[in-house]
């Protein structure tokens, strides 16, 4: 197996866009820092993400449990096919970093890794928004992310360094194995009656605490509505 690959390094300050008077929900104004550009030179990597980053959201987006969000390359040529292959390219998720050799099979939470100066380790899988529905006007692209496991995950940052793109990610150590990104996505959106790994989730310390938080409250019978998450506010 290759060694996993920085490809691209993208930052971007959040921006508003749309007509808040639109009545179609997906014409309507919004908020977001999924416009990002790439950064060719090596940048700052501070505990809360890269130097000059931005997110639209500030309650349900960024924060140190996501600080670097990363895309693998390879799940473009799914999205080019389901969305046109003009519409979207590397970087259109809204990626801090394009990886290569990476996917959601191969990287576990808690995973940590050498990124040039920087110690990043592996907080949660992405949970998908609508965000990206409104940028290519899909209103359920959410769930079409969310379905097809292609969802991306965060980084922590364990310790602040420089960092460039084009260079490998070192694998540091390997703590939970058995909890791929892929496996904590089938828990959340597939075997939601595998209340057994629900549980080992919920206790995981590695696992950022918003997931660990919504697998306590499947526990207790209670599941999240995913509504406002997918399809955006209704105002």
């Amino acid at each position: 197996m290759n060694e996993p690959f920085v490809h691209k390094i993208f930052t971007g300050k959040a921006k508003t866009i749309g007509d808040p008077n639109a009545e179609k929900k997906i014409d309507r104004e919004w908020t977001t820092g999924m416009f990002k550009k790439e950064m060719g030179e090596p940048i700052w990597l501070s505990k809360t993400g890269l130097t000059g980053d931005e997110v639209g959201d500030k309650k349900n987006h960024g924060g140190p449990e996501k600080a670097l969000f990363t895309y693998p390359v390879k799940h473009y040529t799914y999205w080019k096919e389901r969305l046109g292959e003009d519409a979207i390219a590397i970087g259109g998720m809204g990626e801090n970093l394009a990886v290569l050799e990476m996917d959601e099979y191969t990287v576990c939470i808690g995973d940590i890794y050498q990124f040039g100066d920087a110690v990043i380790q592996v907080s949660q899988p992405r949970r998908p928004c609508w965000r990206p529905a409104r940028r290519y006007r899909t209103m359920d692209l959410a769930l079409q992310i969310q379905n097809s496991g292609r969802t991306g995950w965060y980084f922590r940052v364990l310790q602040e360094g420089q960092v460039l793109s084009g260079i490998d990610l070192e694998l540091l150590e390997r703590p939970l194995p058995d909890f791929t990104i892929a496996v904590c996505n089938e828990i959340m959106y597939v075997r939601k009656e595998d209340l057994n790994m629900a549980y080992e989730l919920s206790a995981c310390n590695l696992l950022a605490e918003n997931w660990r938080r919504t697998f306590k409250k499947r526990l207790r019978g209670q599941e999240s509505n995913l509504e406002k998450r997918v399809y955006g506010p209704n105002k």
